[in-house]
């Protein structure tokens, strides 16, 4: 088992598509898909992780780095267990995780970062992806348009400097507006470049 996990991270603001890319790459054999709400949705609330875990959220509190960082170490330990991950063999692929450059820094004695892939796309077009998804989920108020520009201005502010902790040379830009099928093309070159090395190693 490698010290530290191989990995390639998901970025991008809310309605870039990162889950959807995520659940396709996740897919295809050497690759691991782990989404940041599959962790949590995934909780023994009775453990001790659980309560530690509802002690904030249920306050309405954020979930500080250090307690978000040891959930996550406790759900790969877990898929490890049940033979759902190998790192020896599969690259993990992370979705939502790390969230802020202090969790970057929680995570680097676990994950060796291969490539982060960044989503990127018109403010305008994922204004309209958003509201489009609320009203299909029946989420009225996350249509609203002002609490979508103010989620997509807390990503900016508080998520997206989070890319200056990687050197550029790490960071494949790829354009999210256009098909599904046309977003899995653009972001597939970086992915097959990770995948070939692990390979190789």
């Amino acid at each position: 088992m490698p010290e530290r996990y191989p990995s390639v991270l998901l970025f991008g603001p809310p309605g870039s598509g990162k889950g959807t890319l995520g659940a396709v790459i996740g897919s295809v054999i050497g690759f691991s898909h782990m989404a940041s709400g599959d962790i949590f949705r995934s909780l023994d609330k009775e453990s001790e992780l659980g309560r530690l875990f509802l002690s904030y959220s249920t306050k309405g509190e954020l979930v500080p780095d250090d307690v978000t960082i040891r959930l996550w170490k406790d759900y790969v330990d877990r898929r490890i267990e049940a033979g759902a991950y190998d790192p020896a063999r599969e690259i993990l692929l992370l979705d939502g995780i790390p969230r802020n450059a202090a969790q970057v820094e929680l995570m680097q004695s676990h994950i060796d970062v291969k490539r982060v892939i960044h989503l990127v796309g018109d403010e305008a077009e994922l204004v309209r992806r958003l509201s489009k998804r609320a009203h299909e989920q029946d989420r009225p108020d996350d249509a609203k348009e002002d609490v979508i520009k103010r989620r997509l201005e807390v990503y900016r502010d508080e998520t997206r400097p989070m890319l200056d902790c990687y050197d550029a040379s790490f960071v494949a830009d790829v354009d999210a507006i256009g098909l599904p099928s046309e977003v899995l093309q653009r972001a597939l070159g970086p992915i097959v470049e990770v995948q070939r090395a692990f390979a190789a190693s």
